[in-house]
């Protein structure tokens, strides 16, 4: 009884060695895509990095003309820029996840480019809210994140 005992054991410890190796060799099919993924969103990447540093520029600049040309630093624009650096630290945030092959953070990154796409457009579009200067910003940011998108959607087919 006892050699049965061991072989029984043996057994069971090949046959959960053998289904580990599968889970192993299926968790390494699905995550293969996830080891692509940082030259996938290399585009990606440069566009939230350029995004992220040109709203820092603007909060820059906003600080600039609060001092120099006031009128062009309205409490609206204050909120506006702080909001949209905001989004750009949450989307570099986002990034890094999707970098490292999370499918959700991919995910994410296209709701909040999404989002910004069409707040930005809308803000754009109302009279008078905002400095000229910033309504240009505002549709540069729409397309930006339109671009942002569409990068998001070809990595996505690959």
């Amino acid at each position: 009884m006892g050699s049965s005992l061991t072989e029984a054991i043996t057994h069971q410890d090949q046959s959960s060695v053998d289904i580990d190796r599968a889970v192993n060799n299926i968790g390494h099919m699905v995550n293969s895509d996830g080891t692509h993924a940082p030259r996938q969103l290399g585009a990606v990447s440069v566009l939230v990095g350029v995004y992220a540093a040109a709203m820092v520029g603007t909060v820059v600049a906003l600080a600039v003309m609060a001092s120099t040309a006031p009128e062009q630093a309205t409490n609206e624009a204050w909120g506006h820029a702080l909001i949209v650096t905001f989004f750009a630290v949450l989307l570099l945030v986002r990034l890094r996840s999707a970098r490292l092959g999370s499918t959700t953070a991919v995910r994410a990154l296209g709701i909040i480019a999404t989002a910004m796409l069409v707040v930005n457009l809308v803000e754009a579009a109302l009279p008078g809210v905002f400095p000229g200067w910033m309504r240009v910003e505002m549709v540069a940011i729409a397309l930006w994140m339109s671009i942002l998108l569409t990068l998001l959607r070809r990595s996505a087919r690959r």
